[in-house]
């Protein structure tokens, strides 16, 4: 794909100037902010020290409209942590021990090596005891141990200690302890200890501006640029490569663009940090004709320059660009990382390309990253989505460390391949092992058993949920518990339980009942269900086809004329359903009714003699669910796309090997039919993944149990 490149005409300036004009305000509720590219409104840039108008005489910040007074510039205040009266100090002075030098060297020594638990372990004796005095490296230490494992208790007990002894923090320590707050996420206590520094410097103002935008506060990070570049007329690369991360957490490309012009202005336009900040940015505000310029004007292209386009390309949907751009990458002989292969699995799953992640997962283990965690939990998500369930947990159990993430993938794969009892079981092994659930974990859990019927455990899981878990369940979680009592056939039950939401119902949970009425032909209660989902969604096609299904099903041709003419109106039309199957290595796509393709002989006789075959085991074509754009002739049932991959998936590999097939649309009840028996007749296991879940074929059952 080409894409026209610009070369930042835009933000061309004269260099000889000594201002650079931002017009920003930060004022309006956060959804409406920038809209008429104002959040610089009143401020000019200057570069000579001392140059700006008061910032605040025009800004005004979320927490203004709550009522909070700003902090302005704040006052430095006696830090607390300091001596104030000499004679304590001096009596606290005799009272005080010195630990063993051995067990301070011990403790740093752990910290070098990254035993972090072990370091604080050894932090306890000396708590427990109390009385002693630390020197500056063992606190030093004792803060990266708290960092390393993101221990707030840790933190608080470190400060506390550093208080309670009396220790006197330069300035080099006070931007470690703050560094250690805002790494564990207590931005407030951050922010008092930043408020009660009697002197700054840029370190300072780095930390609590990170934080602030590592935290998703980026108007408030925006407030404290304001001041700082106030008080200093100054700011570094990363400040900027921060301040442009902020732009981008706020959608606006606009404050974005006033960043890069100013870091050129500065001398930081070549800056890798702030390069790779900008082509970050371009990409999430959507531009990423700006991102690969960025990146085209890079003297050094490094890896984490080519992750972030990379990660651009995939992020506007370029799959096939964004492999291409990998592609070059290793070609450059650039280093490629962890990161780099989770982007490229990622891309995988958007693309279904089987063959590009298994290269991507052998290259993983190749360079060395084959047990990290981010990678491999892409892997299993890989794995789970396009059917290679087997994989996806042969790789989950050889990870040597597990988040929730990780868990939550191969639970949400086991439902998916309809093997609900499995997703349970690691379900229930997640809480042994102590991992605290999420929204989406329950989510995975609950749709697991809906999938596979599983009544009693759902509703179990359901209400712990809010009595064990703490967690408030969502509408998703609803959608899902109806999805499982229209699958028993419990309608009224169903319908119960959209009344009794807390919440009004969504549009999923109105269309889970609409299923369960087509399946179970429930006529008056599908009409209603479908009235909301109009409602909701006029325009969805889906919910016309399935509300039209109903009435030809039940015999009513008149509504389903009706429905018809109302679809024609709206201009409403199903896309052409379309099948894919790789065969040695080489994806293959199928329309319905298809003759291009070089095969179209052998693949229409292979259908013939399969339904021939199938015939003698009870098949009969079924029409009772039918499209309503489409005809529904006995040809055309013959050769819908589904039977045409699967006719040349077993043409062209051998009789041992499983099919696994692709549709774009949801599955056909005359195809699910037919493919069961196809399952039995030739004794293959087919697979096919529609636009609902996956299908397992066997021995003439699926692993869906006929629900979908």
């Amino acid at each position: 794909m080409e894409i026209p490149l610009f070369r930042f005409q835009s933000l061309s300036f004269d260099r000889s100037q000594s201002n650079c004009s931002f017009p920003f305000t930060l004022s309006g509720p956060k959804d409406k902010l920038f809209k008429d590219n104002s959040l610089f409104s009143g401020y000019c840039f200057s570069f000579n020290r001392r140059k700006w108008r008061n910032p605040f005489d025009k800004i005004r910040c979320s927490s203004l409209e709550q009522g909070l007074q700003p902090r302005l510039k704040p006052k430095p205040k006696p830090s607390k942590i300091d001596v104030g009266d000499r004679k304590e100090a001096v009596l606290e002075e005799t009272q005080k021990r010195k630990p063993s030098p051995g067990l301070c060297s011990q403790i740093e020594k752990l910290v070098l090596n990254k035993r972090y638990r072990e370091a604080l372990e050894f932090f306890e004796i000396l708590e427990f005891e109390g009385g002693f005095e630390l020197g500056s490296s063992t606190y030093d230490a004792l803060v990266s141990a708290c960092i390393g494992l993101k221990s707030i208790r840790g933190v608080k007990r470190l400060f506390r200690f550093m208080t309670n002894n009396g220790f006197e923090l330069d300035l080099y320590m006070r931007n470690r302890v703050l560094l250690m707050h805002v790494k564990c996420g207590m931005m407030i206590d951050a922010r008092r200890l930043f408020d009660e520094m009697p002197a700054r410097n840029f370190v300072s103002w780095n930390t609590i501006i990170g934080g602030l935008v590592d935290s998703g506060d980026y108007l408030e990070a925006f407030q404290m640029f304001f001041i700082l570049w106030e008080e200093f007329s100054d700011g570094g690369s990363r400040t900027f490569a921060m301040m442009i991360q902020a732009s981008a957490g706020l959608s606006n490309i606009f404050a974005g663009r006033q960043f890069h012009s100013c870091a050129l202005k500065v001398g930081f336009g070549e800056n890798i940090f702030v390069s790779c900040a900008l082509i970050d940015m371009y990409s999430k505000c959507g531009s990423i004709e700006d991102a690969q310029s960025v990146f085209d004007e890079m003297p050094v292209k490094t890896t984490v320059g080519w992750n972030s386009i990379i990660a651009g390309y995939a992020l506007h949907g370029y799959s096939e660009e964004a492999l291409g751009m990998y592609n070059e990458m290793r070609d450059s002989g650039v280093a490629v990382d962890h990161f780099t292969f989770s982007i490229i699995i990622r891309i995988c799953t958007r693309l279904a390309s089987l063959e590009h992640a298994r290269q991507a997962h052998a290259g993983l283990v190749r360079h060395g990253f084959g047990l990290d965690i981010v990678a491999n939990t892409a892997l299993v998500d890989f794995y789970s989505k396009w059917g290679r369930i087997e994989d996806a947990r042969h790789v989950f159990d050889k990870m040597p460390q597990k988040n929730v993430i990780s868990w939550n993938a191969l639970i949400a794969g086991y439902g998916n391949h309809g093997r609900g009892e499995e997703a349970i079981e690691m379900f229930k092994q997640m809480l042994k092992e102590g991992l605290i659930p999420n929204h989406v974990t329950f989510l995975a859990v609950l749709s697991a058993c809906s999938y596979s019927g599983l009544t009693e455990c759902g509703w179990e899981i359901f209400e712990s949920m809010s009595v064990d878990h703490k967690i408030k369940p969502r509408a998703m979680h609803y959608a899902c518990m109806i999805e499982l009592l229209g699958r028993e056939g419990l309608l009224d039950d169903a319908f119960a339980l959209i009344r009794s939401a807390p919440f009004k119902p969504t549009a999923n949970m109105w269309a889970a009942l609409l299923t369960a009425c087509r399946v179970h032909e429930n006529l008056e209660l599908g009409k209603f269900a479908a009235e909301n989902l109009y409602g909701m969604e006029p325009e969805k096609l889906n919910n016309y086809v399935v509300l039209f299904n109903i009435y030809n099903s039940s015999g009513k041709l008149k509504e389903a004329a009706t429905v018809f003419q109302t679809l024609r109106r709206k201009g409403l039309r199903m896309l052409p359903a379309c099948s894919w199957i790789e065969v040695k290595k080489q994806p293959y796509v199928f329309l319905s009714g298809d003759k291009s393709h070089y095969q179209t002989k052998e693949i229409h006789q292979k259908v013939g003699n399969l339904m021939l075959e199938i015939a003698k085991h009870g098949y009969v074509p079924v029409r009772k669910y039918l499209l309503p754009d489409v005809e529904q002739g006995e040809q055309v049932l013959l050769y819908h796309s589904e039977k045409l991959a699967i006719a040349f998936g077993l043409i062209n590999t051998p009789d041992w090997t499983a099919l696994q097939v692709v549709q774009s649309h949801r599955i056909c009840a005359d195809c699910h039919s037919a493919i069961k028996l196809i399952a039995l007749v030739t004794g293959r296991e087919i697979v096919v993944k529609d636009a609902s879940r996956f299908h397992h074929f066997r021995d003439g059952s699926c692993s869906c149990g006929d629900y979908w």
